[in-house]
């Protein structure tokens, strides 16, 4: 995240680049883990139990959103440190979107699963920096 100050990478997954041996773990685990996982928890289970509490008026749908967001964001910084915890919260905030106006888990988990795909092959390919000083400068 150059945009706000941080690493233009990753460090908690550079670990990946060059790693035949990591991938089919990390491709499983960004699918099936954080695509689909962290989807069912925050916009799923996390959103709809708010909603059932809260109810669905704007105000509580907008709290809602704001605070499965910063929840999904928060999970990011033991790992991923604030920079992590930075892009969590942009990318949770679209997840919670395209929830909220879909009203199916299925468009955020196949937008979840492609970004954290997408990252792996940045990573995994060493484009991390090169991309994010050709987009951010």
């Amino acid at each position: 995240m150059p945009l706000l100050g941080g690493p233009a990478i990753n460090p908690a997954y550079h670990f990946i680049a060059g790693n035949t041996a990591v991938l089919p773990a990390i491709i499983l685990t960004m699918i099936f883990v954080a695509g689909i996982g962290e989807e069912i928890l925050y916009r799923g289970f996390l959103f709809e139990r708010l909603r059932r509490l809260l109810g669905e008026s704007r105000v509580a749908t907008a709290a809602i959103v704001v605070g499965t967001t910063l929840l999904f964001a928060a999970a990011h910084i033991p790992e991923q440190h604030l920079a992590g915890a930075q892009q969590a919260l942009f990318v949770g905030f679209a997840y919670a979107m395209m929830y909220l106006l879909s009203g199916t888990l299925w468009l955020g988990i196949c937008a979840h699963a492609a970004f954290d795909l997408t990252a792996v092959a940045m990573i995994y390919f060493n484009l991390e920096a090169s991309i994010a000083h050709s987009i951010f400068g």
